[in-house]
């Protein structure tokens, strides 16, 4: 490539770079001002059940509504919010008495766990089932695969973690809630691996069938290539032109959908976390909504945007490294 050739695909990458940068930006404060909008005009009253089951006179409810800033005028809590947010402070949360960037880095570890290892096994049943589906297209393997894939990805995700906890919960190898037995000392990591199982279950037949769906058609469009027919003619293999000419081919949708689902895994954990009581994020959201902890709720929510808006952005970027034909246009 010569350096005028170079020099201009560095500079369409920046624009590229610059536009999404700043879409990215647009869309987090969008989302910062439709979040406070919403968690401000939720009808319960946070000071009523932080004093429930306690006598507290009238005048101290006002005292600690003053304390805690609900009765500023919601445009001075909106810019306060963001300036918090612009500075890296999530504010102090009422329920816990702590920093709210505590409570999440606390809890973004189990969350990660939880989330990471359930998307890696989605992604790469998802990936082998939808190729192989795909290309044995009206098979019995592919009505089967289908068919469940489907039918799992259609199930709520709170009615299956119950059904799976009733089902599968068994004392001493599946437990049914928490990361690991207070009763043991210090981390086992067995102990952890039997509590990662049904929540991780859970999220794996959620998951896994939006990638055999997506995989499923692509390899489905590549089959009637002319490239797959030049393979043929070589002499190579079904299995090998499925696998090194139809699949790589195939993968860019997939690819994509996977950088945006990434981002998609944080938030759409309180669902299962909630149900198994693991100590993530996803719980943490959903305890701070039974008060609710406004501060809280918050900065959980501006974390999940991030998550969603950062991996969009990759997402656009690896498209723009993984087609040619958008580096062409």
């Amino acid at each position: 490539m010569s350096s005028a050739s170079s020099g201009t695909a560095v500079r369409g990458f920046g624009r590229h770079l610059a536009e999404k940068l700043a879409a990215a930006v647009v869309s987090f404060f969008v989302t910062l001002v439709i979040g406070f909008v919403i968690f401000s005009l939720m009808p319960a009253d946070p000071v009523r059940t932080l004093t429930r089951g306690r006598p507290t006179s009238e005048a101290q409810l006002a005292q600690l509504r003053l304390q805690l800033g609900l009765d500023d005028p919601l445009w001075l809590r909106f810019l306060s919010f963001v300036g918090d947010t612009l500075r890296g402070e999530l504010g102090y949360s009422w329920q816990f008495q702590q920093q709210v960037s505590t409570l999440v880095a606390e809890r973004l570890g189990p969350t990660l766990l939880l989330m990471g290892t359930s998307a890696a096994i989605s992604v790469a049943l998802g990936l082998w089932l939808g190729m192989r589906s795909g290309w044995r297209q009206g098979s019995v393997f592919d009505r089967i695969t289908s068919g469940a894939s489907l039918t799992l990805w259609s199930v709520p995700t709170f009615w299956l973690g119950m059904i799976l906890l009733v089902a599968f919960s068994i004392p001493g190898f599946f437990p049914a809630g928490g990361m690991s037995d207070p009763s043991l000392p210090g981390t086992d990591v067995l102990d952890v691996a039997r509590h990662l199982v049904l929540p991780c279950l859970t999220m794996v037949l959620v998951i896994f069938a939006q990638y055999v769906t997506v995989m499923r058609s692509s390899i489905i469009d590549e089959r009637g290539a002319a490239y797959l027919l030049t393979a043929r003619a070589k002499g190579l293999t079904d299995a090998d032109v499925r696998r090194r000419h139809a699949a790589p081919n195939a993968l860019l949708p997939s690819v994509t959908m996977i950088f945006m689902h990434l981002g998609t895994l944080v938030s759409g954990a309180i669902t299962v976390e909630a149900v198994y009581s693991w100590p993530g994020l996803g719980y943490l959201t959903y305890q701070a909504l039974r008060i609710p902890d406004l501060p809280l709720l918050q900065g959980t929510f501006i974390i999940f945007s991030a998550s969603v808006i950062i991996m969009n952005l990759l997402a656009d970027l690896a498209y723009r490294f993984l087609d040619p034909r958008v580096r062409a246009q």
